[in-house]
């Protein structure tokens, strides 16, 4: 298997560089911790010693070489995604606590990483709708 080399960001992307000579990138919505950290964070990573994961302690998050070989790239044409791009005021990490998921889940489904369930999907929308109910009895 190949090996991570060197790793940078550009152009919202992630990049590396294997031992082989290989260059992969994923966009920065792949990998949502990512996307939110600042530059100095993402600075801060380490290789592992046998060169097939990255990890950033600070921000808690942890990549395999793995991941760089999926080519499909994120397809935010969802309800939820929808929702979130509308509404920018809604605060993803609240919003995934009301609900009662994960949020980098629900940051998955925002960015087109992961597709939502049918069930996810009415399960979010319900939540957002009880938040607006209990909004305008205020």
């Amino acid at each position: 298997m190949e090996t991570i080399a060197k790793l940078w960001f550009a152009d919202g992307r992630i990049y590396i560089l294997t031992d082989k000579g290989n260059t992969y990138s994923r966009p920065l919505e792949a990998f949502p911790l990512l996307l939110e950290a600042t530059p100095e964070q993402r600075r801060e990573y380490n290789i592992g010693l046998d060169g097939e994961d990255i990890r950033w302690e600070e921000i808690d998050e942890d990549i395999h070489i793995s991941s760089f070989f999926h080519t499909e790239e994120p397809n935010p044409n969802n309800v939820i995604a929808d929702m979130f791009r509308r509404f920018p005021q809604l605060n993803v990490s609240e919003m995934a606590r009301y609900i009662g998921i994960n949020k980098s889940l629900l940051s998955r489904y925002i960015y087109g990483i992961k597709k939502p369930s049918q069930k996810r999907t009415d399960q979010i929308l319900d939540a957002i709708r009880q938040l607006g109910r209990e909004m305008s009895g205020i």
